[in-house]
């Protein structure tokens, strides 16, 4: 991913947090010669050797499945706020511009079978339900529910290289960064207003 150096974000504890916070991404690779991409959550946790790597599925009728044998190299792009910079705001004639978050996560990818399947679910299942009125449990399911499992293909990615953008007017002077956020804010969009709130937590 192109990234001018003033825009890149290296403060790995952040990174971190928004790929927690930010686990819906698009998972891209080669497969049969073609490149596939899927939208599905790839949650970031700590393995047993302490690496950090990303799980997740996808359905056995989805044939990107077939390129993880062939070619271990796999894309996750994840996706944050967002959203268009109009130069009118600005104090000086320049180009409009968009203000985003992104990080792109590289890494290897392989089949995990058994109760490590089961173990995965567990862990996504309790994670978005953990706010639910009557919460799902895996371990509650019938099993005749829990056959479903046998139409997935679950995965793990060991991470080999993060890549992550943080785009928020850094090039910006104080009088027009702040007039910016204002704009923002007047829009009354909730992704403006999401950018206008990391514009103020950015450093300077």
């Amino acid at each position: 991913m192109y990234t001018p150096e003033i825009y890149k974000n290296e403060n790995q504890e952040e990174i971190k947090k928004f790929l927690q916070e930010n686990s819906f991404g698009i998972l891209i690779n080669q497969t049969n010669g073609k490149l596939c991409a899927t939208h599905i959550p790839l949650e970031l946790e700590t393995n047993e050797e302490g690496n950090e790597i990303l799980y997740g599925h996808i359905s056995k009728e989805n044939p990107q499945w077939n390129g993880f044998i062939d070619n271990d190299e796999i894309l996750a792009v994840f996706s944050g706020s967002h959203s268009y910079i109009s130069s009118s705001w600005y104090d000086h004639e320049n180009v409009p511009t968009w203000n985003y978050i992104a990080v792109h996560v590289y890494g290897k990818i392989k089949i995990i079978e058994g109760e490590a399947v089961i173990e995965s679910l567990k862990k996504l299942v309790d994670k978005y339900e953990q706010y639910s009125e009557n919460p799902v449990r895996i371990e509650d399911l019938s099993k005749k529910t829990m056959l479903q499992a046998r139409g997935i293909v679950a995965f793990e990615i060991e991470i080999t290289e993060i890549q992550a953008t943080k785009k928020m007017s850094q090039n910006r002077d104080e009088k027009n960064l702040k007039n910016i956020i204002s704009e923002l804010e007047k829009t009354e969009d909730f992704q403006s207003i999401a950018v206008a709130n990391e514009m103020r937590k950015c450093p300077r």
